[in-house]
């Protein structure tokens, strides 16, 4: 199954890359314009081959693509030297006809517009088939408050609902985290309303930064399912009967909201007995489960590992349209690009910004998660890539829309000589913040995760002393 996953990630960005600059290339054909290259990914070449004028190929770095126009402007040296300026090395200087301004424009937008036909063409497949939906997709209530965090000291408690962040409407724990990480003022008022007579009141509360550079609300977070991925023997949940793939859904009378909330609850209960309500399958039960204090970890324990994996509502699937998918990607994306331009915000954005491992590791999660869900996150790549593309940047399409708006204007081409020289500039730059990205994410969110994965493990293989059938020459006599 990993093969598979790592081979629908790698088609999923291909594709996104591909129609980019399919985009061009068929523009640049309708207008009768010279192609030299079209090449998914940078670099070196690992295949290619010459159709007519053309060379297709596939570069080894697959962090991007490009359709090798002389018309255009020269290439940078991300692009290297086109297959047909080499075998004409030897031989006088190509005269290529003149291009309307115009016409290059319009190439120029092509590659944006591929990715938006096919973000609208995922859509479409997502809004068919359904895509199943977390918790914190679906609402905005509390699923977990640390104890004397300054939200519980104002009185918030699991099941209450945010509703607004500074005034502005919130629908699910999404935007919530988004506004949070965006907002331009300290500290925060909240719209929160009551789990227990729906009243609704405003609290302030002051962000605070995490790690990575995030502004979180400390203390808080939405709600996730308790679903058991498996059962330590000799624990108390085994001996109270919980199997594998039981939803843990009450403690003593109490819903659980998230996993960290039936922790707390338990650690509050500690070893004296406990009702838990359990959904399996079509059936609800309850058992008697008693807790187990573990000296290693300094905690009570009823012996469950969680599936994390799980939290996708599959039963509730949403079925948004096309429109309303590619524009809620648009929104996000504007929504971010103006927080990062803002002064109050743009230190909280930049932290946010993702590079190349951070979209492969979103990509594989979906992947894992849902075939829907993936394609609903490739069309949010693709909508991104499009917007950034677009931006007023030598080496990215939105410069060219620039330049060929000044020749239109003017009536006069930019210097070629300016163009090459600020592209390659700006590529270098790119690749510097290609990289730094790249460590960066690597150190937010791979290492973090390969960690958890063998602590994971190890608990596994391992089981807490406490949950360990005793010995013969450990038992008691009695």
């Amino acid at each position: 199954m990993v093969v598979i996953y790592i081979l629908a990630m790698l088609l999923l960005f291909s594709a996104s890359i591909f129609v980019h600059e399919l985009g061009h290339f068929l523009a640049a054909r309708a207008f009768g314009m010279v192609v030299d290259v079209f090449s998914i990914g940078m670099g070196k070449a690992i295949w290619k081959k010459k159709v007519g004028a053309t060379t297709y190929k596939i570069g080894w770095l697959p962090l991007g693509g490009y359709v090798a126009l002389p018309q255009m402007d020269p290439n940078s040296f991300l692009e290297g030297t086109p297959d047909a300026a080499k075998e004409t090395a030897d031989a006088p200087e190509r005269v290529l006809p003149r291009v309307a301004p115009w016409k290059k424009l319009c190439v120029s937008l092509a590659g944006a517009g591929g990715n938006i036909a096919f973000a609208f063409f995922l859509g479409a497949i997502v809004w068919l088939l359904g895509k199943p939906s977390s918790l914190q997709e679906q609402n905005g209530v509390i699923g977990y408050i640390a104890l004397e965090s300054p939200a519980w000291n104002l009185g918030v408690r699991f099941g209450d609902e945010i509703v607004s962040v500074n005034q502005q409407p919130v629908r699910n724990w999404m935007e919530i985290v988004e506004k949070v990480a965006l907002a331009p003022t300290s500290p925060l008022m909240l719209g929160i309303r009551s789990a227990e007579d729906g009243s609704l009141r405003e609290v302030a509360i002051e962000p605070e930064k995490t790690p990575g550079g995030i502004w979180v609300l400390p203390g808080l977070d939405g709600m996730d399912s308790a679903h058991v991925a498996s059962v330590y023997p000799y624990s108390g949940a085994a001996t109270a009967g919980i199997e594998v793939g039981d939803q843990l859904t009450g403690f003593n009378g109490q819903r659980i909201y998230s996993r960290a909330h039936l922790s707390q609850m338990v650690e509050a209960n500690g070893t004296e007995p406990a009702w838990m309500d359990i959904q399996r399958g079509t059936q609800h039960v309850v058992v008697e489960v008693l807790a187990a204090y573990d000296g290693a970890s300094q905690r009570h324990l009823i012996g469950v590992v969680f599936n994390t994996l799980a939290d996708l509502d599959y039963g509730t699937l949403v079925h948004p349209s096309p429109w309303a998918q590619v524009k809620g990607h648009v929104t996000s994306m504007f929504r971010f690009l103006r927080a990062l331009v803002t002064p109050s915000t743009s230190s909280a954005a930049a932290g946010a910004v993702g590079g190349p491992v951070m979209i492969f590791v979103m990509l594989w999660l979906m992947v894992k998660s849902s075939f829907a869900l993936a394609l609903w996150f490739t069309a949010f790549l693709n909508v991104n890539l499009a917007i950034v593309n677009l931006l007023p940047i030598p080496v990215l399409d939105g410069s060219h829309v620039v330049w060929n708006l000044w020749e239109w204007i003017t009536g006069r081409p930019v210097p070629a000589r300016m163009i090459n020289a600020l592209t390659n500039v700006f590529a270098a730059l790119l690749l510097m913040l290609f990289l730094m990205l790249t460590c960066r994410d690597t150190q937010r969110s791979v290492i973090p995760s390969v960690k958890r994965l063998l602590s994971e493990d190890a608990d596994l293989s391992v089981p807490p002393a406490v949950f360990v059938k005793p010995t013969a020459e450990s038992e008691s006599p009695e």
